[in-house]
């Protein structure tokens, strides 16, 4: 069946506050029900607590502090199957993992990417922000400073992984790193003068989640 003829649906799960390895062993579980067809289509939205993830092309370099530091800092540290490079996840952080069959909307990972970026950005503009994409840099900025970075994973056409939004994020913990393995700067909603919560932020996004992927 075409994708076009296909109504295509997908369920939001709000998972609240997670830890990083429990979030992707849920991750990892929905993607085999998800190719055997089992479920539609799923946006896991996330808070999770310190943690710095290494994608499977990032360097070892851009993590500036040891293990025993980040430890002591509380900040848990995992390398992982997602593109990209490190990044950090934190409270105030609007993570979101959709699981998306491809097959179903387009086979395209570049398109599938840039959708992901489209969605950032009409949400930045529901809360009067301007978010742009960078030449050579995936992820969305506003000015020069990156608000949502972005790494996904595929796996027989279903997508894992995916952005995080800074919202009222504690920017001091980027650095420990150099996020995205880029030397500029972050920033957050809060930062840039917008007063939300992650509660307020999550309808606005699925919406535009849902506008983006063509769901019904």
């Amino acid at each position: 069946m075409l994708a076009s003829a296909l109504t295509r649906t997908c369920e939001v799960r709000d998972l609240g506050a997670m830890r990083w390895g429990q979030a992707s062993a849920l991750q990892e579980q929905l993607v085999g029900q998800r190719q055997r067809t089992e479920i539609g289509d799923q946006l896991l939205l996330v808070e999770h607590p310190h943690v710095v993830t290494m994608g499977r092309n990032g360097h070892l370099t851009n993590v500036l502090a040891s293990p025993e530091v980040l430890a002591a800092t509380g900040i848990e540290y995992y390398e992982t199957n997602r593109g990209g490079d490190v990044t950090y996840h934190g409270p105030g952080q609007l993570v979101g993992y959709p699981i998306v069959h491809l097959n179903e909307w387009k086979r395209d990972v570049h398109a599938y990417v840039r959708a992901l970026e489209e969605v950032v950005i009409r949400t930045l503009a529901d809360f009067g922000l301007v978010g742009e994409r960078v030449t050579g840099a995936t992820g969305v900025w506003v000015g020069e400073a990156k608000v949502c970075a972005i790494g996904v994973h595929l796996s027989r056409w279903v997508t894992s992984h995916g952005f995080a939004l800074n919202v009222t994020t504690d920017l001091q913990y980027f650095q420990y790193i150099v996020p995205c393995g880029l030397s500029k700067p972050v920033t957050s909603l809060r930062q840039l003068g917008v007063a939300v919560t992650l509660d307020e932020v999550k309808p606005v996004l699925s919406r535009r989640f849902f506008e983006v992927y063509d769901y019904q």
